[in-house]
């Protein structure tokens, strides 16, 4: 498992597709501003060069804001970029080889929609579960539904932080943070919005006002 010390709690995962004519690192850059902590490059219909371009800029202003930049799935690209981590689902490269590859300072977080799936990957050295999908959502149309309550059990089974992904909102937010979990990922809550920056804020914002309550 990874040394490094990581603050999950807001943790964006991109797809240009929600962002029209905006540039994606501009809109990287807002969205820290606001308040994310964590950001996941996502890309799965670009060339391998145009993903290392994208991934070596983006990398550039998330170390500038000293936030840990997680690439998805291509470990080519983690590692030609040299990234703080990689975030991998079930399908995709098997957790012991990628913390053989990657060794043991990177961050690597699984993907997991059944406790199976998260004690076996916290067994494997997973730094941490990307758990869902708790709403529906449109970025990932075959995402398993995970329930709130699932989430919960999930989030107390386990040592690892959890992040709860899929469809999380300001709307349902503070639902999602009631579970315990560590974390939320988020897309078209953030990458959507007009004004990326006041829609990170507002999230930040919720997720403030839920820590003084509890």
């Amino acid at each position: 498992m990874s040394e490094v010390e990581v603050d999950y709690s807001l943790y964006l995962v991109t797809d240009r597709k929600m962002l029209g004519v905006r540039d994606l690192g501009q809109s990287i850059e807002l969205a820290i501003q606001g308040g994310v902590t964590l950001v996941q490059l996502r890309e799965k219909s670009v060339s391998t060069r145009e993903f290392l371009e994208l991934a070596q800029r983006v990398k550039e202003i998330t170390a500038h804001y000293q936030i840990p930049l997680i690439i998805n799935d291509r470990l080519d690209i983690a590692l030609a970029i040299d990234a703080d981590g990689l975030h991998i689902g079930q399908d995709d490269l098997p957790m012991l080889k990628a913390r053989e590859l990657l060794g043991k300072r990177k961050i690597i977080g699984v993907s997991a929609s059944t406790l199976a799936e998260a004690l076996l990957a916290q067994q494997q050295g997973a730094d941490y579960l990307g758990v869902g999908a708790v709403f529906s959502t449109t970025t990932k149309a075959d995402a398993s539904e995970v329930s709130l309550q699932q989430l919960e059990i999930i989030k107390k089974s386990v040592t690892i932080p959890v992040v709860a992904i899929g469809g999380i909102n300001d709307m349902n937010l503070k639902q999602v943070l009631a579970t315990g979990i560590d974390g939320v990922s988020v897309v078209s809550a953030i990458l959507a919005k007009e004004d990326i920056l006041e829609a990170a804020k507002q999230l930040r914002e919720i997720m403030r006002y839920w820590t003084r309550l509890c």
